[in-house]
C-alpha cells in the first residue's frame, strides 16, 4: 500500500498490508506425512477417512476429528468470546480488526483444545460464499455481495486464526462452502447454473484469495449442485482449487453430503459408488453418520474391493490429513509454539475490549436529520424488541456476559413492544404459570403474567414476565426455562390459532405439536396432533406492548427504537427468508412510535437487509449492526451518543425494492442483473454507504501508473474515518460488466478541516474479465475509468484511463470448443457431462428448444462442423449474414441415454469470420464442438 499524504502530517493507513503468512516452504510436512503413512497399515490409513479418525498410538496418533466451529468465536463449546456476525465484521471493511478477532478465537480454540484434546484444531470457517441474495437465510455467516472485498476480509480472518508461525499453525481455517452456495430452499437438491463468466468472475474469486495468500488449509463443499453436478465430486472444480496452491490442501465433506449423493440427489444407485466418487473427486474427509465411522470404512472398502477405488486413491486423502495433523503439532509438542496456550486464555480482558471495539466499528448510520448523535441531556427512551437483550444465532459461542443497548444506554423507560398476556385453561379453568423448575402448569388461580413477542409469519416466542424465561417445547413437557431461542430445531417458538369461539390454541412449531393441558396435575405439554384437539386457551391482553411504546415515546426527547429478527427464527441455515420486510407486528410499533414521536432513531439489529419503505424515510435516523455478540449494546451506544465516530460502512446493499433483489434461486449475477455490480436500479442504500458526523469533500483525483490520488477534505466539525473507495469502471467494452467494480479502498483519519491526498494502488486486473474463447482473464484493449468516493453510488471523481490491453481475436475451431464456453443463450441448461467430468448443454424444462451463440467464429478452412451431442432430438447450425440468421445444415443425435455421447459431423460451405448459432431441438444434449476441413 502506499501511504496517505497530508498538508501537514502522515495521515495514519487503517488497512493492513498485503503480506504472504509466513515463509514456510509449501508443503513443510509432506515427507514426514509419507513416513507416517507408510507405518500405517490399510486398514488404519482407510480408518482416517472419516471426520471421526481412531488413534494408532503405535505411531504417536491420537484419537482426531474434523471440524471446530469458529465463525465468529468458538461456538458449542461453552464460554467463548463473542464477536460480531461476519456481516458485521465485515460492516468495518477493516481487515486488520478481522486478523486481530480471527487471533482472539484462533486462541480461544486452542484454549478449548488445551482443556479437551479432542476438540479440533481444524476450524471449519471462513463462510466466503458472495452474498448474492439478501434472503438466504445463511446471509449472517458471509461477509459481503462483492467476492473480492469477501476474499480481503477472509484472507485476513484467516490470517488470524492461522497464526503467524512460519511452520506450524494456531488453527486451520476451513473455507465454506464450495461453490455457488446461496439458497436453504431445497439447498442438498438445486442446481446453480453458473456460466465460466460467473464462476470465475463472481463465485470463484472468494475462495482464490485466501488459498493464494497460504491462510487456509483446507475447503468444505457445499451441498448444492452446479450445473448439474453435486459440488461433492466435481473433480475439475477441486483440481482447479487446488492448483492455487502448492500446499496441501485437505477437502473435507459437509454433515451429511456423501449419503447425500444417494439419498437426497439421487445422483448415484448407492452409498459405495457415491463414495468411491466423492473420494476421486478430491474429498478426503467424509463428514457423515456423526462420530460412527463404520459406514463410511464400509463403503470406502467395499469400493476398494470392486475396483471403483485403488489404495492411491486413498493414500492420497491420507496424506492431506497427516499433513493438516502435523502442521498443528499434533506430533511435536515441544516445537509447537501454540502449545503454552491454556484455558486460562479464553475471555481475556483484552478480548473483551476487543469485542466492544468489533462491535463499535460494524455500527452502520444509514440516515440521520441531525438527531445523531445524541444530546448528553437528552431524555431517551429505548423501544423494540431488541431493546434489552442480545440475541446469538446457530454458529455463536456461549458469550460470558452480554450488555444490550437499554443497559448501555441507561435510558429514561425501556419498553419491548411485547403484548402482556394471561392464558387461562378452559380444562382446568386456571391459568398458566411457571412453577418453580420452570415448568408450565394450568392451576394457577391468580393471573400469571407472559410476554408474547411476535417474530412475523404468525411465528412468536413466549416469556414468563417473573423470570424472563421463555417457554421451550424441547422435552414435551412445557417450561420456561430457556433464557433465549436456540439450537438446531429452535424449541422456543410458537403459532397460534384463534378459534371460531374466541379460544386460543398453541402449536409448538419445533415439533409440529399442539399443546394440551393434562388433566391431572395442569402440565402442559406438547402433545396433540392438531389445532382441534388442542387445549383452547382464553387469552386476556393485559397490557398493550405497542400502547407502553406510544406512551414512553411522547414523554421521551428521542427514541432508540431498536427493531430486527431474532437469528433461529424465519431466516438461517435450513430456512431460507420469507420476504425482505421487517415483520408486520415490529413495523406496525415503529408507525406507532413514529406517530407519536418523530424524533425516533430506528435501529435495526439484523443479520441482513430490510426493505424498509416509508420507515426509513420517516425516522429520523436510521442505524444498523448485525448481531454484534457480547458488547452489541456498547457499540450501538458508543455510536449513538458520539463516543465513537460512525465507522461502519456497508458491505451488502439493502435494497429499495423487494423485487430488486432478483430471483433466490437465479446465480447468474450478469443475467439476472444482480448485486450492485449488475443491478439494474439504484439501492435504497448502497454498497459501501454508510454516514459520518461530518461532512467530507472529494476534491481530486489523478492516475499515475496504476496509483490514484484522491484528495478529501473534512469540511465539517468533527473527526472522520473515511472510507475512501475506487471503482473500475467500463462503460464502452463489448461484454456485459459490473456498472462499478470495487478495485481499492482505504481508510484516512481526518480531523476538523484537514485535507489529505490519499494514495491507492490500483491492481493490474482490475479491468479483467474472464474470456471464454481462451479459458483465462484478459484486460482488453480500450477507454476505462476509475471512480472514487465514498460508496458506489456516491462517485463524485472520476479518471479516464486508456488500456492497450489484449485484443481477443476470433474465436477457431481447430480443437474442440466446450458448449458450455458461448458467448449467449436463450432456454438452455447447464448440465453434466458425465456424472464426474465436463459441462453440457440441453434445452430448458418446458421449453421446446433453445439457443447458444458463438460470436466471431473464424470458419476459414473449415469443411465440417463436428458435434458431441447425446440422448436424441436435433442441432440446427446458423451463422449471421447481411441478411439475418442463415441455416447451414441440422444434426440428429442417436436416440440413447444421458451419458451416451457420439460425434455427428456437417458439412460447411462458409469462409470468413461469423456469428455462428447452435439452435437445440428436443431432447439433444450438445457436449462440444469443433471444425475440420
Amino acid at each position: 500500500m502506499s501511504p496517505a499524504l497530508d498538508d501537514e502530517d502522515p495521515v495514519a493507513d487503517h488497512s493492513p498490508p498485503d503480506r504472504p503468512s509466513g515463509t514456510a516452504p509449501a508443503r513443510p510436512f509432506a515427507a514426514r506425512a509419507r513416513e507416517l503413512l507408510d507405518q500405517l497399515t490399510p486398514t488404519e490409513r482407510l480408518a482416517l477417512l472419516h471426520q471421526h479418525a481412531a488413534p494408532v498410538p503405535r505411531v504417536g496418533l491420537g484419537p482426531f476429528r474434523t471440524g471446530t466451529e469458529g465463525l465468529h468465536g468458538v461456538a458449542w463449546l461453552g464460554t467463548a468470546t463473542t464477536f460480531p456476525q461476519p456481516v458485521g465484521l465485515a460492516a468495518t471493511w477493516d481487515a486488520d480488526l478481522l486478523e486481530r478477532v480471527g487471533t482472539v478465537v484462533g486462541t480461544e480454540v486452542r484454549a478449548k483444545h488445551a482443556a479437551d484434546p479432542t476438540v479440533s484444531l481444524n476450524v471449519w470457517a471462513p463462510v466466503v460464499n458472495p452474498l448474492r441474495h439478501p434472503r438466504w437465510g445463511r446471509n449472517e455467516e458471509g461477509f459481503s455481495e462483492d467476492p473480492h472485498l469477501t476474499a480481503h476480509l477472509a484472507t485476513a480472518y484467516a490470517r488470524g486464526l492461522r497464526g503467524n508461525h512460519p511452520t506450524y499453525w494456531r488453527t486451520v481455517p476451513t473455507l465454506k462452502h464450495l461453490v455457488a452456495y446461496g439458497n436453504e430452499t431445497d439447498r442438498s437438491v438445486t442446481s446453480a447454473q453458473l456460466s465460466p463468466r460467473v464462476l470465475h468472475e463472481y463465485e470463484l474469486p472468494a475462495f482464490r484469495g485466501p488459498i493464494e495468500a497460504g491462510v487456509v488449509g483446507a475447503v468444505m463443499p457445499s451441498y448444492n449442485l452446479v450445473n448439474g453436478r453435486p459440488n461433492h465430486v466435481a473433480r475439475e472444480l477441486l483440481d482447479e482449487v487446488r492448483g492455487w496452491t502448492q500446499a496441501s490442501l485437505l477437502v473435507v465433506s459437509d454433515a451429511g453430503a456423501p449419503t447425500n449423493l444417494v439419498v437426497g440427489e439421487r445422483y448415484y444407485d448407492d452409498h459405495i459408488e457415491a463414495a468411491a466418487a466423492a473420494l476421486r473427486a478430491g474429498v478426503d474427509s467424509f463428514t457423515d453418520h456423526d462420530a460412527d465411522p463404520t459406514r463410511t470404512i464400509a463403503h470406502l472398502g467395499a469400493a476398494l474391493e470392486r475396483g471403483l477405488l485403488d489404495q492411491a486413491d486413498v493414500d492420497r486423502a491420507a496424506l492431506r490429513q497427516l499433513e493438516l495433523r502435523l502442521a498443528t503439532g499434533e506430533l511435536d509438542p515441544e516445537a509447537d509454539p501454540w502449545a503454552s496456550i491454556t484455558a486460562a486464555d479464553l475471555d481475556l480482558p483484552a478480548s473483551r475490549v476487543l469485542a466492544r471495539e468489533a462491535a463499535t466499528r460494524a455500527v452502520v448510520v444509514l440516515e440521520n436529520d441531525g438527531v445523531l448523535p445524541l444530546r448528553p441531556t437528552a431524555r431517551v427512551a429505548v423501544v423494540g424488541p431488541h431493546a434489552d437483550q442480545v440475541l446469538t444465532d446457530w454458529y455463536s459461542g456461549t458469550p460470558p456476559y452480554t450488555v444490550s443497548i437499554a443497559a448501555a444506554l441507561d435510558p429514561t423507560h425501556v419498553v419491548t413492544g411485547a403484548d402482556t398476556v394471561a392464558l387461562r385453561s378452559r380444562t382446568t379453568g386456571a391459568y398458566v404459570d411457571a412453577g418453580a423448575d420452570g415448568t408450565l402448569v394450568a392451576t394457577a388461580r391468580s393471573a400469571a403474567h407472559h410476554d408474547v413477542t411476535d417474530w412475523g409469519e404468525g411465528v412468536l416466542t413466549l416469556r414468563a414476565a417473573t423470570t424472563g424465561l421463555l417457554w421451550t417445547g424441547a422435552g414435551w413437557i412445557l417450561r420456561a426455562d430457556a433464557p433465549g431461542v436456540h439450537g438446531w430445531v429452535a424449541q422456543e417458538s410458537f403459532r397460534a390459532h384463534r378459534h371460531d369461539d374466541g379460544s386460543v390454541s398453541l402449536q409448538h412449531a419445533g415439533s409440529g405439536r399442539w399443546l394440551v393441558v393434562q388433566r391431572d396435575g395442569g402440565v402442559l405439554v406438547a402433545d396433540a396432533p392438531s389445532a382441534a384437539t388442542a387445549e383452547r386457551f382464553t387469552l386476556r391482553t393485559v397490557a398493550s406492548g405497542t400502547a407502553r411504546a406510544v406512551s414512553v415515546a411522547r414523554d421521551a426527547d428521542v427514541v432508540v427504537l431498536a427493531v430486527g429478527n431474532d437469528p433461529h427464527l424465519l431466516g438461517r441455515e435450513t430456512e431460507d427468508r420469507p420476504h425482505l420486510r421487517l415483520p408486520e407486528s415490529q413495523a406496525e410499533l415503529a408507525r406507532a412510535v413514529l406517530e407519536a414521536n418523530p424524533s425516533t432513531v430506528l435501529v435495526v439489529v439484523s443479520s441482513y437487509p430490510y426493505v424498509l419503505g416509508a420507515l426509513g424515510d420517516d425516522a429520523a435516523a436510521v442505524v444498523w449492526t448485525a448481531h454484534g455478540g457480547q458488547e452489541l449494546g456498547h457499540g450501538v451506544a458508543d455510536v449513538l451518543r458520539g463516543d465513537a465516530e460512525p465507522y461502519g460502512r456497508l458491505a451488502q446493499a439493502w435494497p429499495e425494492a423487494e423485487q430488486d433483489a432478483g430471483d433466490l434461486l437465479d446465480y447468474d449475477v450478469i443475467g439476472g442483473g444482480l448485486t450492485h455490480w449488475y443491478a439494474p436500479r439504484p439501492a435504497r442504500w448502497a454498497f459501501g454507504h454508510g454516514r459520518s458526523y461530518t461532512t467530507v469533500a472529494y476534491e481530486a483525483v489523478d492516475e499515475v501508473a496504476g496509483s490514484v490520488r484522491v484528495t478529501v477534505r473534512n469540511t465539517g466539525d468533527r473527526p472522520v474515518d473515511e472510507l475512501v473507495q475506487v471503482y473500475a469502471a467500463a462503460p464502452e467494452h463489448r461484454l456485459p460488466v459490473p456498472h462499478r467494480r470495487l478495485v481499492a479502498h482505504r481508510r484516512v483519519r481526518l480531523e476538523p478541516g484537514r485535507t489529505a491526498v490519499v494514495a491507492l494502488d490500483v491492481p493490474a486486473d482490475a479491468f479483467a474479465v474472464w474470456d471464454v474463447t481462451r479459458g483465462r482473464f484478459v484486460v482488453e484493449p480500450g477507454r476505462y475509468e476509475l471512480h472514487a468516493g465514498p460508496s458506489c453510488a456516491d462517485l463524485p471523481l472520476v479518471v479516464p484511463v486508456d488500456v492497450a490491453g489484449e485484443p481477443v481475436p476470433a474465436r477457431t475451431l481447430g480443437s474442440w470448443v466446450r458448449a458450455i464456453d458461448h458467448d449467449d443463450r436463450a432456454d438452455v441448461t447447464f448440465a453434466e457431462q458425465t456424472r464426474e467430468t465436463g459441462d453440457a448443454l440441453e434445452v430448458s424444462r418446458g421449453r421446446r428448444s433453445g439457443w447458444v451463440l458463438f460470436r466471431d467464429v473464424d470458419l476459414t478452412g473449415v469443411g465440417h462442423v463436428d458435434l458431441t451431442v447425446a440422448r436424441g432430438g436435433s442441432v440446427r447450425v446458423e451463422v449471421r449474414d447481411g441478411r439475418g440468421w442463415q441455416a447451414i445444415g441440422t444434426a440428429s443425435a442417436p436416440t440413447g441415454g444421458r451419458y451416451d455421447w457420439s460425434t455427428v459431423a456437417l458439412p460447411v460451405s462458409t469462409d470468413g469470420v461469423h456469428d455462428v448459432r447452435l439452435v437445440l431441438v428436443g431432447e439433444i444434449r450438445l457436449g462440444s464442438l469443433r471444425g475440420r476441413a
